[in-house]
């Protein structure tokens, strides 16, 4: 079933919902970031990862800095539309620490 971006909910989480960032070959997950329905917008406009950076309080292009943009393929919306998975194609590292996935460090 296709969703709007209107039909999501952005209230539980003060105008934001969390992206689970996944690589569209390999289903490996790469990061967890935050979309407002704006870069939600811009990811669906420009096939570019857009999100909300929650530290720097405004909108973000995944890789306009690094060049390590994310090719947006698919957008999936969870069963609560509250979440969403962005399916890409990624040119560099996810992890601003230069590695491939932000999921790199074991709880001990």
């Amino acid at each position: 079933m296709k969703k709007t971006i209107d039909e999501l909910d952005f209230t539980k989480g003060d105008g934001l919902i969390p992206v689970i960032v996944q690589d569209v070959n390999t289903k490996e997950v790469l990061t967890l970031a935050y979309t407002n329905k704006e870069s939600l917008s811009l990811t669906q406009k420009t096939q570019n990862s857009w999100f909300w950076s929650r530290s720097r309080n405004k909108l973000w292009m995944k890789g306009e800095e690094s060049g390590n943009v994310q090719k947006v393929r698919e957008i999936l919306v969870d069963c609560d539309s509250d979440a969403v998975i962005y399916l890409v194609e990624p040119t560099g590292p996810a992890c601003h620490t230069g590695d491939r996935v932000c999921f790199h460090n074991e709880l001990d």
